[in-house]
């Protein structure tokens, strides 16, 4: 049996199911789900990702999704619709929601599961890539087996640009907003704690 440890941040929905237990043809596939869960220190990345790729109106919306211990539940049950799911396609499923440094985890629960890969299944996050700080870059370093990244599969949208457009004005103001609640060396220390490169202009 093949093992995989699987790393979301999102439910998953049925064309990644079908993708994952489908990656190594008809040998019977068991996994290993690592939930991350969203975190207050990553909302203005996530801001700069949808902005970045078009999705103004989530960009918008980002201060009002769940951080920090309010974003548990909603990963927990994320996490059991998942397992949920891949059962159901036939492949074994345990996981558990990441409550510590998610590559820590992620390093554990290869070692114990003995697996054989690692897939991170994740939304595109062009910041981090950027910069390589994607969980699945940093993952390589951290992990002797294969890493795969797979971006996930999102249901169509209705946006299109004039849509778009509309929210323009409305994710300039949230932006400069959130920006003016904390002073510029608060920014300058967690954006090079993150690893990305910045300075006060």
């Amino acid at each position: 049996m093949f093992t995989t440890v699987l790393m979301i941040e999102k439910p998953l929905v049925s064309e990644d199911v079908e993708l994952l237990t489908t990656l190594h043809g008809s040998e019977p596939v068991s996994f290993v789900v690592l939930m991350q869960p969203r975190g207050d220190q990553d909302r203005l990345l996530r801001a700069l990702d949808d902005v970045a790729l078009g999705r103004l109106d989530q960009a918008v919306r980002e201060r009002q999704e769940p951080g920090g211990r309010d974003a548990l539940p909603p990963a927990a049950q994320s996490l059991e619709h998942s397992l949920l799911s891949l059962r159901n396609a036939g492949a074994e499923a345990t996981g558990q929601v990441v409550a510590g440094h998610p590559l820590d985890a992620l390093r554990d629960a290869v070692d114990k599961a003995g697996a054989d890969e690692v897939v991170v299944l994740t939304a595109p996050h062009l910041v981090e890539e950027l910069f390589r700080r994607d969980w699945a870059t940093r993952a390589r370093h951290k992990v002797g087996v294969p890493v795969l990244k797979q971006l996930k599969a999102s249901r169509p949208r209705q946006s299109e640009t004039a849509k778009l457009m509309q929210w323009r004005d409305d994710i300039y103001d949230a932006v400069a907003a959130r920006l003016r609640e904390e002073p510029v060396a608060h920014w300058d220390e967690l954006l090079t704690h993150a690893g990305l490169w910045c300075g006060p202009v």
